[in-house]
């Protein structure tokens, strides 16, 4: 399951997090997030090699503008509290597995 995160949980989920994690920043209202979201809900399930996370924009907005967010969906990539990877729009799963193969 996809981690929802916040900026009060942000340290603890993503930056101490043990694992490399994809952290999603979407907004309700995004076409493309809504069609990512099933993909990457099935990415969670079925992968224990990294997390996935989901910061919703409309909710979370001084998140979004800490990582400088101006087009959504985009999902950056942490591992070790270190931001390694940006990319924007929609993927597919064996794209994006593709892409966190280079993390874990």
């Amino acid at each position: 399951m996809s981690k929802v995160i916040t900026k009060s949980n942000f340290n603890e989920e993503v930056i101490n997090s043990d694992k490399p994690i994809l952290v999603d920043f979407f907004s309700k209202t995004c076409g493309p997030c809504r069609m990512l979201a099933p993909v990457l809900d099935a990415i969670a399930e079925e992968t224990t090699d990294f997390y996935v996370g989901k910061v919703c924009i409309d909710d979370e907005l001084p998140l979004a503008l800490e990582f400088s967010i101006s087009v959504v969906p985009t999902l950056l990539v942490f591992k070790e509290g270190k931001c390694l990877e940006t990319f924007t729009g929609y993927r597919n799963k064996e794209e994006i597995l593709k892409i966190m193969e280079r993390f874990i």
